[in-house]
């Protein structure tokens, strides 16, 4: 296994603390590395990299495909999921809901333990909005700009609200040249000036020993954000069969109900698109939570072709400590599954398949 390492810019340039009361942005440097299997023809490698994995075949351009998204003449996107849409095809990676603005700000100290408090919280972060420099786009985003950047042809399919939030992801995504797919439908009911139609926003917190806090209103809520999302549209099964692949995390949840989760599974299954799967944090609670999301966790443990978890996320949901171990364990539930790969932090990641089993170091 190769590995190709791609150095990103942050999509938000780094600005010098600001007068806001009490925060200031943290430094956010990135670094993707996505494994690679260039092929070789007479001992030479092509100068376009290949992403291989049964069945499926990426070849990674030397640059990014052109936009099929509108601009309004001044390089901000149009926020009409319709036009978005129309014409999408040959897509290499789509992304399913988990669509955010992150708010990162350094903090005196991480938010407390408590709901109650946690709650109390965020509604004082929120009387003093920060400045449009600290917003990152934030969740499945980060997914697909990394994917563009590589080259590769990228959609994201989820829901904005019409806010400056959401106007700020669509220009975000526009300027990566990455498609959007609305879910939204106008036979919704739902109201669009009420919080549950608004972009979901996360508090990224960093404390003075750059340890990490979250706050959103998806975790306050009983139900998904948009759970008055029930059905897929045509646009999105069009965006879902014409990309080679599906990419899904545990924090879709929080926006999507678990039923609307399956069904793009399942319809990602029926017109042969793999399915990359996730948990992340979130599994472990997914598989305490209610019976609707321990159903659709399961379901998505064994329908994904490709399972990403680090070892920590392995191990709560296999009980198994060794990460090899707990890589083959989830590999021989799987009905569909072809590759797990278990992230370890800095000691680099295992590829775990039937066949073989890969490490990669990791970087700094």
């Amino acid at each position: 296994m190769h590995n190709h390492t791609v150095t990103l810019k942050s999509p938000l340039p780094y600005h010098a603390p600001s007068s806001h009361p009490i925060f200031s942005p943290p430094l956010n440097l990135r670094h993707f590395v996505s494994p690679l299997s260039p092929p070789k023809t007479g001992g030479s490698i092509y100068h376009n990299p290949v992403f291989i994995c049964k069945g499926i075949q990426l070849s990674v351009p030397c640059h990014g495909s052109a936009s099929l998204g509108p601009s309004n003449g001044n390089g901000a996107a149009v926020h009409d999921w319709k036009v978005r849409s129309v014409g999408i095809e040959n897509i290499d990676v789509a992304t399913l809901g988990n669509l955010c603005v992150d708010i990162v700000l350094n903090v005196p100290k991480l938010p407390p333990r408590s709901r109650e408090a946690r709650f109390a919280y965020m509604q004082e972060l929120s009387k003093f909005p920060p400045d449009k420099k600290y917003w990152e786009a934030g969740g499945n985003c980060n997914m697909a700009i990394a994917a563009a950047r590589l080259g590769l042809h990228c959609a994201t399919i989820g829901h904005v609200g019409d806010e400056i939030y959401g106007q700020f992801l669509l220009d975000v995504l526009s300027e990566e040249r990455i498609d959007m797919v609305g879910m939204s439908e106008d036979g919704d009911i739902v109201d669009s000036s009420s919080a549950s139609y608004e972009t979901l926003l996360c508090w990224v917190l960093v404390d003075p020993l750059q340890r990490h806090g979250f706050c959103s209103r998806a975790d306050f809520c009983k139900e998904p954000a948009f759970s008055w999302m029930s059905r897929l549209s045509g646009e999105v099964k069009m965006a879902i069969k014409q990309s080679k692949i599906l990419f899904c995390n545990g924090y879709g949840f929080d926006e999507l109900s678990p039923a609307l989760i399956m069904l793009a599974l399942d319809y990602a299954v029926e017109v042969g698109t793999s399915v990359f799967f996730d948990p992340g944090p979130r599994g472990k609670s997914l598989l305490t939570g209610t019976p609707e999301e321990r159903q659709a966790l399961i379901h998505l443990l064994k329908m994904s072709d490709v399972l990403l978890l680090t070892s920590d996320e392995a191990e709560s949901l296999t009980g198994i400590g060794n990460p090899v171990l707990a890589g083959q364990e989830l590999l021989k539930n799987g009905i569909r599954t072809k590759w797990v790969i278990v992230k370890m932090g800095s000691r680099g990641s295992i590829l775990v398949t039937m066949s073989s089993i890969s490490c990669a170091p990791a970087f700094k």
